[in-house]
């Protein structure tokens, strides 16, 4: 696998991830722009707006039928939340050129064409998005925003992120707000979709059996060629000084037949590459199933049906994420605060700090498995400061010890509890 970066113009760039362990190509399109209430919505409605139909396929069955004469390819788009920023991603995947009769066309060339005529060439009515298209997505959108409750654990998790970052980018719900739907329209929201293209930060991403024209294809693409330089509106990461002196307790009722409780913690990190370290603290915490979480609170204790944790690097926290009996509420968080203690008084072994450090390596090793796992680990370095490949990544693992874990633990401090009961 070969890893090469490539400016097509500013603010727009290419990664070329040359591999022969597929016999597929995979292509993203990443548009990645700053977290903001008056804009969180309307992003979130683009990507399935822009799946409807193009300027050249009109609808959805015309692309889907585009998609049918390459060979069965497959086109997906979504929604992140990276940070402080809103990710919105397009997926297009194919047969690699070498795996189809000589006569085919170049599928690589035309399924670029047919990325790049979704993401930057939708299809328009009197000089805006389609009405009707619109009206629909509108709707679907109110359904997945109304319909995050119906996940209790996810609900909660994000309830607490929601707290912890209120009246901050975080703190945003990625899929926006209802109260800000009844304002969108084809005309304004096309309007939006116009500004986005033109200061967004823009990652398109090829990961397959490559050639060297692939560059000149995309530098040559129409809908390319139409988009501005630009020094794109984006936030990148930055380590900030955290320490909570005050626990925030959040409890809120709902009808639930388990408790979930989050904690939020932040890390008082003051060096980018502490983030590794913390990883492999989380691993012993609360992220293996040989966790200290896992093994205290879940089955020595018999507290909960699920307790673990995880490290979101972009913005120096870690969540503890357990599922309880409502009744067991004041246990079970004396139980976990008591395992974040021990953390810091050293209370784990040498030959912990091994497993997870070859749990990481192992899972380190596997990006490479997936084409997916693979081009978002490049637009995940892509997004960070401090840029690591995959080797470099195992060898920065690799030298930490159980001091540098020590170290992290005593830079952990509880923000806040998040509970939901019923």
């Amino acid at each position: 696998m070969e890893y090469n970066k490539i400016d097509i113009k500013s603010g727009i760039q290419l990664h070329k991830i040359q591999t022969d362990k597929f016999k597929t190509n995979l292509i993203a399109v990443m548009l990645t722009t700053k977290l903001e209430k008056e804009s969180v919505t309307k992003n979130a409605l683009i990507p399935a707006i822009l799946r409807r139909g193009t300027a050249k396929l009109n609808t959805q069955e015309e692309i889907n039928k585009k998609l049918e004469e390459m060979y069965g390819a497959s086109f997906d788009c979504g929604l992140d939340k990276t940070g402080d920023n809103q990710v919105l991603k397009f997926y297009i995947e194919t047969v690699n050129d070498e795996f189809l009769p000589q006569c085919a066309e170049n599928m690589l060339k035309t399924s670029l064409e047919s990325i790049f005529e979704i993401v930057f060439n939708p299809y328009l009515e009197n000089n805006c998005f389609k009405k009707e298209y619109v009206q629909q997505e509108k709707e679907n959108l109110k359904q997945i925003i109304e319909g995050k409750i119906d996940n209790k654990a996810r609900y909660a998790l994000d309830r607490c992120i929601e707290e912890m970052y209120k009246n901050e980018p975080y703190g945003l719900y990625k899929y926006g707000y209802i109260e800000d739907l009844n304002s969108i329209d084809e005309k304004n929201l096309y309007e939006h979709y116009i500004d986005l293209i033109n200061k967004c930060k823009i990652d398109i991403l090829v990961s397959g059996i490559l050639g060297q024209k692939i560059e000149d294809i995309i530098k040559n693409n129409e809908n390319i060629k139409k988009l501005n330089e630009r020094n794109p509106e984006y936030i990148m990461p930055e380590i900030t000084s955290k320490n909570s002196e005050q626990e925030n307790i959040i409890q809120e009722s709902m009808e639930v037949n388990q408790g979930k409780l989050i904690i939020g913690l932040d890390l008082n990190l003051d060096n980018e590459d502490l983030r590794y370290d913390a990883i492999i603290y989380n691993s012993i915490l609360g992220g293996s199933a040989n966790s200290k979480l896992f093994q205290n609170v879940r089955e020595k204790a018999s507290l909960a049906y699920t307790a673990s944790s995880s490290y979101y690097r972009f913005k120096n926290n870690l969540f503890i994420n357990c599922g309880i009996e409502i009744g067991n509420y004041d246990k079970a968080l004396e139980i976990i605060k008591q395992q974040i203690e021990d953390m810091k008084k050293g209370d784990f072994t040498d030959e912990e700090v091994e497993n997870a450090k070859q749990g990481i390596i192992a899972a380190i090793k596997s990006i490479d498995d997936e084409q997916d796992t693979e081009v978002m680990y490049f637009f995940s370095q892509e997004l960070s400061k401090n840029k690591l490949g995959i080797e470099e990544y195992m060898e920065r693992v690799n030298k930490i010890n159980k001091q540098n874990v020590i170290d992290i633990a005593n830079k952990v401090s509880v923000n806040t509890i998040y509970f939901l009961k019923n």
